[in-house]
């Protein structure tokens, strides 16, 4: 018990401790290294991908811990098989249900709903209820419940419905994880919190799956294994950069589509070279988004949506769209470094992917610069 006892702190320790660190990290990165920061923070970045992994192999885990549960005789796991589904949500949400894997266009609604015009629900919610209800999580799982389990009418209760609280030694990293939503001290913060919470999350499934595997009654006193719990996060991270690799990499390279947006391109070019089309200082968005945002509606009904009469789908031009189903982008660069306003609309290429810097179109990005009037 007392080895167990002492396993238990020391790999709550750690655990807390990765977490830290990569908060950490992040603050460095942020202070010292600002682009190799917002390239991280990119989508289908090592970021978003170690994330996904995190909420996946939760999931799995989680699968695993109810049918162990199960097989105890400790009634249906339906906490577990919640945590499970919720994991596997959270994940494929992340990705957007593999939309920029697989380059579909979503249904027209998340087109016009979703300010990232991406197949996903969570973008679609309002902002405000979208962070309450991050926040409720992370402060409803990670901190109340370990707190509910130590008090031993609300813990028989708990042990009684088939609720499993994640450990009380993991309740800094959530709380962590917590203050650091609710400050919010960098830019894209939430991108880092998500990480954050799929780590909690893992960490908790990792015990479950390890106490109910030992016939343990409660995850809470599981302790575990310290080389589990360092090669779990190692997995997990290296995941991330694989799989970000492998994205970058991965092209649908068509003449047709390549030849289609240049033409495209040139259009949206006239459009804002009319001077009918106000531009936005330091401004980096959407075009649907600036179009609607900043009520530019002579795009559309410019060159660009001219192109729908000439065969191109009504729905790329309506909504913005490139041949392989991206949004496109207007980035309007004032501060540059040689003093010069950078301006270009651009797609994300073959590989669906930002490959362009804040002030050149750079990698298998496609775009064209504009002449501010």
């Amino acid at each position: 018990m007392l080895n167990r006892l002492r396993t238990g702190a020391t790999s709550a320790i750690i655990a807390n401790g990765l977490v830290f660190a990569i908060v950490a990290y992040a603050a460095l990165l942020i202070e010292y290294d600002s682009d190799l920061y917002y390239l991280g923070i990119q989508e289908d970045e090592y970021l978003e991908w170690a994330t996904f992994w995190a909420f996946l192999i939760t999931a799995a885990l989680s699968i695993v811990a109810a049918v162990r549960q199960h097989r105890l005789g400790q009634g249906l796991p339906w906490f577990l098989t919640g945590i499970a589904l919720f994991c596997l949500f959270v994940a494929l949400e992340e990705i957007s249900w593999g939309q920029r894997l697989l380059g579909y266009r979503p249904p027209v609604y998340f087109l016009d709903q979703n300010f990232q015009q991406e197949f996903n629900i969570h973008n679609v919610v309002d902002t405000r209820y979208r962070k309450l209800a991050l926040k409720a999580v992370i402060i409803g799982y990670g901190g109340i419940l370990p707190v509910l389990q130590l008090v031993p009418a609300s813990g028989r209760l708990l042990t009684r419905l088939g609720v499993i609280a994640p450990p009380l030694g993991l309740l800094p990293m959530f709380l962590a994880t917590y203050i650091l939503y609710a400050w919010y001290p960098w830019s894209h913060t939430g991108e880092w919190v998500e990480l954050l919470l799929g780590l909690g999350f893992l960490f908790a499934a990792l015990v479950a799956a390890q106490h109910y595997q030992a016939g343990i009654a409660g995850a809470a006193s599981a302790s575990l294994p310290v080389g589990l719990l360092l090669s779990t996060c190692v997995a997990v991270v290296t995941l991330g950069f694989v799989t970000a690799a492998a994205a970058r990499h991965q092209t649908q390279v068509h003449p047709g589509n390549v030849i289609a947006v240049k033409s495209e391109l040139s259009a949206l070019q006239e459009d804002f070279e009319s001077g009918r089309v106000r531009l936005r200082c330091n401004l980096h968005k959407r075009l649907y988004t600036f179009v609607q945002e900043y009520d530019q509606t002579y795009l559309n009904s410019g060159a660009f949506s001219a192109l729908s009469l000439q065969g191109m789908p009504e729905e790329r031009a309506e909504f913005f769209i490139d041949p392989w189903n991206s949004p496109y982008w207007i980035r309007d660069r004032c501060a540059s470094q040689n003093g010069l306003r950078t301006t270009f609309v651009y797609s994300l290429g073959p590989n669906r992917r930002r490959d362009s810097t804040r002030t050149e179109i750079y990698g298998d990005d496609i775009g064209a610069y504009i002449s501010a009037k």
